[in-house]
């Protein structure tokens, strides 16, 4: 299923005045998505929210769309089934570019651990910068030893079905803009290379202006 049989029948597109590239001009930086992604445990919501503060610091419009904060709202609705995974992904594709639309930087932290929805969120969007792949890289050892949450434990015990490196697969990106090695890096570290990334990539210039 593609976005095209979402779309609703007998609306025309309104093109608004107020375009994107005036809201990038007032906000003084060009707007994107930031997607980490990686396992459960990997550190991407943590990198995601250290970022933004970075971001924020620097004076820029963000937004964080966390994978299990979205699961209250937007998404409350849907499970872990392979249809549902593929579902929240899309939903939250749209609503990111929605907010690229307003010339904000749109962070967003969820597993998507199959490929096809990632490919499926970048191909929604305009032009390579408006989709920036960060892979969150972290053995899945790692993160099982982490286990903030207790989940691994409960899904090796049976408890979570479909479970994300247990149960069900993770498809590691293959093209991604930028790999941060979470089980090495600290997360200062880990923050500069993700700031770098965006500086290199023309989304603000750099802090002396050379930029």
């Amino acid at each position: 299923m593609t976005d095209q049989d979402h779309q609703s029948s007998n609306t025309v597109w309104h093109q608004p005045t107020v375009t994107r590239s005036r809201r990038e001009q007032k906000s003084g930086h060009k707007s994107t998505i930031i997607w980490f992604t990686g396992l459960s445990g990997s550190g991407k919501s943590t990198l995601a929210h250290a970022v933004e503060e970075a971001l924020h610091q620097r004076g820029a419009n963000t937004f964080v769309f966390d994978g299990d904060n979205v699961r209250h709202g937007l998404c409350g609705d849907l499970g872990f089934s392979e249809n549902d995974r593929t579902e929240n992904i899309r939903r939250v594709g749209q609503m990111a570019k929605l907010f690229v639309e307003s010339g904000v930087i749109a962070l967003t932290a969820f597993i998507s651990p199959f490929q096809v929805d990632r490919r499926r969120v970048r191909m929604m969007v305009d032009n390579d910068n408006d989709f920036l792949e960060v892979y969150c890289q972290c053995p899945l050892e790692v993160c099982e030893n982490r286990d903030v949450k207790g989940l691994y434990q409960r899904a090796r015990k049976g408890e979570i079905p479909d479970f994300t490196g247990i149960s069900s697969p993770y498809e590691e990106p293959e093209n991604a803009e930028l790999i941060v090695d979470t089980a090495k890096l600290g997360i200062e570290e880990s923050v500069a290379e993700v700031m770098a990334m965006l500086q290199s990539r023309g989304i603000f210039d750099a802090p002396d202006g050379s930029g």
